[in-house]
């Protein structure tokens, strides 16, 4: 079911928010074998659908018992927020983050919090302190990572919607291994204020859901400036026209040896994504873009510092209570000299004004998601798959633009993401050609 749908039915009182609440916790516990939460919150759950059914009326709010997950590094107020730590395994949050506070408004139901990969430093999601979280398409394949327990909530139907967040590229890389479509906006578009930090300079909060328009119904929601938030940022959000494909679209198809290390099935889907848009009329160009290699790994190395930073004390005092591929990361980052993080910053501005030059002839880039489907849970090298699984995420968090990840065939019956990429506060065009996209491709191998 879609959220306009449950609406629907909420309005015409042929469903109630308890019932629906009561059917997600029924399949939340049939699907528990897929490590998809820390934690669950039935007795929260059912105190705001009491508020919800007493406060029945024609115009609902956009998200009227909506169910929805929640990563655990977001704090809602009274349930723990451990973000996948043993450091954090007795935080109790005070206060619910901004997004969080937004969400209640709209009406929607926080049902719990979701695996992660820990502190999100990773993206495998084999959280060795609360479990594996596994893709509900193979459980013995990782669901990707860090916002994996998200990811797989949405996927099993266990809630409508839920929220990641993405450093390099974890709320794309989960919804692409796990087939469902996961949004991240502009940088500063959304606050970050309740969000245990990973990276201040690259942490975006964003949403995962089934479709592209439910992530649009929940980006509104939670798209709304923060003055409290210095990352915060007023920025007016278009409404996209859902009806129709807009005209002169230019695509540029991302080539080159950037690209050649994917898989090759992977690609070909690609192609035919292209063929895809078009159909629907746009206008495909390809062009290498070698300095996104540079983008790439100038953003793994921003994040790792950044990351020793925040979890400095805790890395000096207890570092044998992180798990070993996150303490590697955290030691990496706290290693790295102030010169190297000054380049890297260097090539986070010049890979900003790459990208303007880039957007003033291009409307739209295309690429894959992930190079890879979801690999093994065993027998993995964790920090090297973090490597591997961002190559085509990362360039979008340090230049800040948003990108949407949106399910498109499949490689050994296992799902594929193809990533799309516009300019910096358009999430309008960004969702209205995803939209159009997902629509006409329904049917779709």
């Amino acid at each position: 079911m879609r959220i306009r749908e449950l609406l629907k039915l909420y309005a015409q009182r042929k469903i109630r928010p308890r019932e629906v609440v009561e059917e997600c916790f029924r399949k939340i516990e049939e699907t528990k074998h897929l490590g998809v939460f820390i934690s669950l919150d039935y007795d929260g759950a059912m105190r705001t659908v009491q508020i919800l059914e007493k406060s029945l009326t024609k115009k609902l709010p956009p998200l009227y018992g909506v169910p929805i997950a929640v990563k655990d590094l977001i704090d809602v107020a009274g349930l723990k927020t451990t973000a996948g730590s043993l450091f954090f395994k007795d935080n109790f949050a005070k206060d619910d983050a901004f997004v969080i506070q937004q969400l209640k408004k709209a009406g929607a139901i926080i049902v719990g919090k979701t695996n992660l990969h820990e502190i999100a430093l990773g993206v495998t999601n084999n959280n060795p302190h609360f479990g594996p979280c596994r893709n509900p398409h193979d459980p013995k394949r990782i669901s990707g990572g860090s916002s994996g327990g998200s990811a797989v909530a949405v996927a099993t139907n266990a809630v409508l919607a839920a929220l990641g967040t993405d450093t390099g590229g974890s709320i794309r890389i989960p919804s692409a291994l796990c087939g469902v479509v996961g949004l991240k906006p502009t940088y500063g578009r959304i606050s970050v204020r309740g969000v245990m930090p990973l990276s201040w300079h690259l942490d975006h909060v964003g949403p995962i859901a089934n479709s592209v328009e439910d992530a649009w119904i929940v980006l509104k929601v939670i798209s709304k400036h923060d003055v409290q938030d210095p990352f915060s940022q007023r920025a007016p959000l278009r409404e996209p026209d859902f009806e129709k494909f807009p005209k002169g679209i230019k695509v540029l198809k991302v080539a080159g040896d950037f690209v050649s290390k994917a898989d090759e099935r992977i690609l070909k889907i690609v192609d035919e994504a292209c063929h895809v848009l078009k159909r629907l009329g746009a206008v495909i160009e390809e062009k290498p873009l070698e300095w996104l290699k540079d983008a790439a790994a100038a953003n793994g190395l921003i994040t790792q510092t950044e990351a020793a930073a925040f979890h400095r004390e805790r890395l000096k005092d207890r570092p044998e209570l992180f798990s070993d591929d996150v303490r590697q990361r955290l030691m990496e980052g706290a290693s790295t000299s102030g010169v190297d993080y000054a380049q890297a910053r260097k090539v986070q501005t010049m890979t900003k004004h790459n990208f303007k030059q880039l957007f003033s002839q291009y409307d739209l880039l295309v690429l894959p998601t992930v190079p890879i489907v979801a690999p093994f849970i065993e027998g993995e090298n964790a920090v090297e798959m973090a490597r591997r699984l961002t190559r085509f995420t990362a360039e979008f968090n340090i230049s800040h633009l948003p990108a949407i990840s949106v399910p498109f065939g499949r490689v050994d019956n296992l799902p594929v993401g193809v990533q799309f990429v516009t300019k910096w506060w358009r999430e309008d065009l960004l969702v209205q050609i995803a939209h159009a996209f997902e629509r006409a491709t329904r049917e779709a191998p």
